[in-house]
């Protein structure tokens, strides 16, 4: 019983939310056996964003339940702004993402020289200190991509979840998910986010789990979720969640 919650049909903004375009996610996801399929995408498309063809879509595919969310990037100090923002909006989730340090995109390949300034755990503490101050929020359901900050393979000194575990902690108290991020096989680190360590850390807390390919084309929906699925199996999970209207639901796996 598959959900793919984070997809970005706007593919940062090399396509549009359109009819024809989620209509290709859609199809994609009923081939793939998922049972919910969820439009993510990132809080710069906002305006682009329409809920109408969503709704319009839900009456056409019934056989597949169809989330509307948004991958929010947290910055320090613009909580209040993302509530306005998102005010007049009704979301079924909100994924909080961190994609920067210190104003720095530490996960685009073209600024790959701030790694320069790094040592050892440095960045893996900032990056999971800014993971932390986004759950405590309370603005979101889901932490996206958890551990992204291994994207290009950039080593720590310390182990992976000692200097994740700060980070897990917050999620828990604020009654948060995370995500397995399946994209990440097809970066540099080639791995799922998070590692797993650090996932089978989540479970023995009792944060639950969602799925989420992160495609930004169709043919991407649900990639590689039978492997995730095992995964999960293989740390002693037994469901996954998804979300409707801020409110948790859980499947079987």
């Amino acid at each position: 019983m598959l959900v793919d919650l984070h997809t970005h049909p706007s593919a940062h903004g090399e396509s549009s939310f359109s009819l024809d375009t989620l209509e290709q996610f859609v199809l994609r996801g009923i081939a793939r056996g998922c049972r919910d399929l969820g439009f993510s995408d990132h809080d710069l498309y906002l305006p682009g964003v329409k809920p109408g063809i969503v709704t319009r879509l839900q009456a056409k595919y019934p056989q597949i339940n169809l989330r509307l969310g948004l991958e929010v990037d947290f910055r320090p100090g613009t909580e209040g702004a993302i509530r306005e923002k998102l005010a007049p909006f009704s979301f079924d989730y909100l994924i909080g993402s961190v994609h920067e340090v210190g104003g720095w995109i530490f996960d685009h390949p073209d600024y790959m020289d701030g790694y320069k300034k790094y040592r050892g755990d440095d960045l893996y503490r900032e990056y999971f200190a800014l993971v932390a101050q986004a759950a405590r929020t309370g603005i979101f359901q889901i932490i996206g991509h958890p551990d992204v900050v291994r994207v290009f393979g950039f080593k720590c000194e310390s182990r992976l979840l000692d200097l994740a575990r700060p980070a897990l902690e917050a999620i828990r108290e604020a009654g948060m998910a995370i995500e397995i991020n399946t994209n990440g096989r097809y970066k540099p680190v080639g791995d799922f986010y998070p590692a797993r360590e650090v996932l089978a850390e989540a479970f023995r807390l009792g944060i639950p789990v969602t799925l989420g390919s992160d495609a930004h084309e169709a043919a991407n929906v649900a990639r590689d979720f039978e492997d995730a699925l095992d995964l999960l199996r293989q740390i002693g999970c037994k469901s996954i969640v998804t979300f409707a209207k801020k409110q948790r639901l859980e499947y079987p796996i």
